[in-house]
C-alpha cells in the first residue's frame, strides 16, 4: 500500500491496547517485566552486547530508551523515505546536532553547504568548533571540481568524516546536488573510515523529496514543519541504515533527546493529513508565486517552479531530486529593510512568524531573524539582504493569500 493509507494503522495493533482505534498516549516512564531474564535480554540489545534474535521483539524498558509512541511513529516515518529505521527527537536542532556529535570527533573535517538554517550555522561555527572539529563551508552553485579544490587546500582532506547539506536551502531554495555529494563523500572514503553524507529535507518534507534515493546516509527533519504541521508541537526526526541510526539512537539515549509521547502522538496525527495537506499547499504556492513574478514591487522570487531550463545544473538538480517545487516562497522587494518591515507590518491573513510548512502562512524577514546570526558575508554571498521576504505558504484559500500580500505590497506605495 503507498504511504498515506499506511499512516492510518501502521506498526500499531488495536489488540494490545484495548482495541482502541488510535495509538493511546503511553504516558508512562517505565515498564514492567515478566521476568528477570526477559528483563536481561531487554537490556543486552538496548545496549548493543548482542544482535536481536531473527522473531525477537524488542521489549519496552523506559522512555528513555523506548516508548510506544516514538516506536510506531518511527516505524510509520520510514515508509515515505524507505529508510531502515528512524529516531525522533524534541526538535530539528536535537537531530542535526546529534547526527554532528555522533559522526565527528576532534580533528575531524566537517564539510557543509551554505546557505543552511541560521540554527544550524550557529551550531556548526560556534560549538562543533570548541571541540576541535574543523569545518569547510562551499556555496550552492559550486561544481564537484571546486568543492573538491577546497577539501584538497583545506589540510584535512584525510579527516573528512561528514558532509552536511540542506538542499533546497533556507530561506532561498538553493539547490544543492545530493548525488555529486555522494560521489565526493565516496572519494575521500577509506576501508576504515567511510565519509558519511546528512541531508536536511525540512523544507520540501517526506513527500516531495528523498534523499536516500540520491545517496544520502541520513535524512534530517525539522518535524515541526510539515510533519507537525500545525504549530503545536516542536520536534526532529532522523532516518538511515539500521546500523548507523543504532548508533544515533545510542547517543540519543545518553543526550535524552528523544521526544515526549504526548509529542509522538500529535506527530501520529498529523502524518495522517500529511499528503493533502502539502498538496494544497504546494498548489497554493505556484498561485502565489505567478502572482509576485509579476508585481511591479517585487525585484526578484526565488521560488524552484521558476528555474528556467537555460539554468542547466540547477533545473537539472530540480528534476531529479524533486517531485514538486513546494510551498516555500522568498522574494525580495523593491528597496530594503524598511519596505520589507512595512509589508511585513500590514499582512493581515498571513502571520508574521518564524517556522514554515504549517497549516497557515507564515512570513518572516531572514536577515534579521532566522539568519541574524550569519556573518555579513555570508548573507551577501547567499543573496540574504535586507530586502528578502520568506513565506511560508499555508492551506487557506489561495484567492484570499494573494489579496493579503497584495494589499500588504500596496501598502509600501
Amino acid at each position: 500500500m503507498h504511504p498515506e493509507s499506511l499512516m492510518m494503522s501502521y506498526g500499531y495493533k488495536p489488540e494490545l491496547s484495548q482495541g482502541a482505534i488510535k495509538t493511546p498516549i503511553f504516558q508512562t516512564s517505565t515498564f514492567v517485566f515478566n521476568t528477570a531474564e526477559e528483563g536481561k535480554a531487554f537490556f543486552e540489545v538496548a545496549y548493543g552486547l548482542r544482535d536481536k534474535g531473527e522473531h525477537e521483539e524488542m521489549g519496552l524498558i523506559y522512555s528513555r530508551l523506548n516508548n510506544p509512541d516514538l516506536e510506531i511513529l518511527e516505524n510509520r516515518l520510514t515508509l515515505w523515505d524507505k529508510a531502515e529505521d528512524c529516531a525522533v527527537f524534541e526538535s530539528g536542532m536535537a537531530a542535526i546536532s546529534t547526527v554532528l556529535l555522533e559522526c565527528l570527533s576532534p580533528g575531524d573535517l566537517l564539510l557543509y553547504s551554505s546557505p543552511v538554517y541560521g540554527g544550524t550555522d550557529f551550531f556548526i561555527k560556534n560549538i562543533l568548533t570548541k571541540y576541535g572539529i574543523n569545518i569547510l563551508g562551499f556555496r550552492a552553485g559550486q561544481s564537484k571540481d571546486e568543492i573538491m579544490e577546497l577539501v584538497e587546500k583545506s589540510g584535512f582532506k584525510d579527516k573528512l568524516a561528514l558532509i552536511h547539506i540542506e538542499t533546497p536551502a533556507n530561506p532561498t531554495n538553493a539547490l544543492i546536488d545530493i548525488e555529486m555529494c555522494r560521489e565526493i563523500a565516496d572519494f575521500y572514503s577509506t576501508e576504515e573510515n567511510k565519509t558519511l553524507l546528512a541531508v536536511d529535507n525540512t523544507y520540501m518534507g517526506p513527500l516531495w523529496s528523498h534523499p536516500i534515493a540520491h545517496g544520502a546516509d541520513f535524512v534530517l527533519y525539522s518535524a515541526t514543519k510539515y510533519i507537525g504541521g500545525h504549530s503545536d508541537i516542536i520536534a526532529g526526526a532522523c532516518l538511515g541504515s539500521k546500523e548507523l541510526m543504532g548508533r544515533i539512537k545510542g547517543l540519543r539515549t545518553f543526550l535524552g533527546n528523544m521526544t515526549s509521547p504526548w509529542t509522538g502522538w500529535l506527530l501520529m496525527r498529523s502524518l495522517e493529513t500529511l499528503k493533502p495537506r502539502m498538496e494544497t499547499q504546494a498548489r497554493n504556492a505556484a498561485k502565489v508565486a505567478a502572482f509576485l513574478q509579476h508585481h511591479e514591487l517585487v525585484e526578484k522570487v526565488y521560488y524552484l517552479g521558476f528555474i528556467p531550463k537555460e539554468d542547466e545544473v540547477n533545473y537539472a538538480i530540480y528534476k531529479k531530486q524533486y517531485s514538486s517545487p513546494g510551498a516555500m516562497i522568498a522574494f525580495d522587494i523593491k528597496g530594503g529593510e524598511k519596505e520589507a518591515f512595512k509589508f511585513l507590518n500590514n499582512l493581515k491573513l498571513i502571520k508574521l512568524a518564524v517556522s514554515l510548512g504549517s497549516t497557515e502562512s507564515l512570513a518572516q524577514h531572514p536577515a534579521t531573524m532566522t539568519h541574524i546570526d550569519v556573518s555579513a558575508e555570508d548573507k551577501k554571498a547567499n543573496f540574504i539582504t535586507e530586502k528578502l521576504v520568506r513565506i511560508s505558504i499555508g492551506v487557506e484559500n489561495h484567492e484570499d493569500i494573494i489579496w493579503d500580500v497584495e494589499q500588504a505590497l500596496n501598502s509600501i506605495k
